[in-house]
């Protein structure tokens, strides 16, 4: 009975609860949102997000264009097999100096990445201009 008694207090206990939050939201005034006027015509905020819209668009073309800018430096460089392996910066791209120490840099780090095209005489092809065939020359020389 004692289970039945503190079942029913706490029932009751939620109940009154319940009808005291239920009463405090009847008593405060429900605040109906004013509509605000507004502060700019709705065509100029249009133009407005549109220029923006158009300033992000041209930014990312630069960063596109400036990214391969600076590959085509790097490769032009001659010192690394391929550009990509040298990161994008900034710096890079307005001087030749930090372009050029940033490369050192890297293959000393990284001497794998180096070019590997040969350069100078390796003792292929063909060496030399075609000489002039002497015929009486070889003759004489037989005789």
């Amino acid at each position: 009975m004692t289970e039945q008694a503190t079942e029913e207090e706490s029932s009751n206990a939620l109940e009154s609860s319940e009808e005291e939050t239920t009463e405090s939201t009847e008593e405060t005034p429900e605040e109906t949102p004013e509509e605000e006027p507004e502060t700019f015509p709705r065509e100029y905020v249009v133009r407005l997000r549109q220029e923006a819209a158009d300033h992000r668009k041209h930014a990312s073309d630069r960063d596109a264009l400036a990214q391969r800018l600076h590959a085509a430096l790097v490769a032009a460089t001659g010192r690394l097999q391929d550009a990509s392996d040298l990161a994008y910066d900034d710096a890079h791209l307005g001087d030749p100096d930090a372009l050029t120490s940033a490369v050192d840099e890297l293959l000393a780090r990284k001497p794998h990445l180096a070019s590997r095209r040969p350069s100078g005489d390796v003792g292929q092809g063909a060496t030399g201009g075609p000489e002039a065939v002497d015929l009486a020359g070889m003759l004489r020389a037989r005789a």
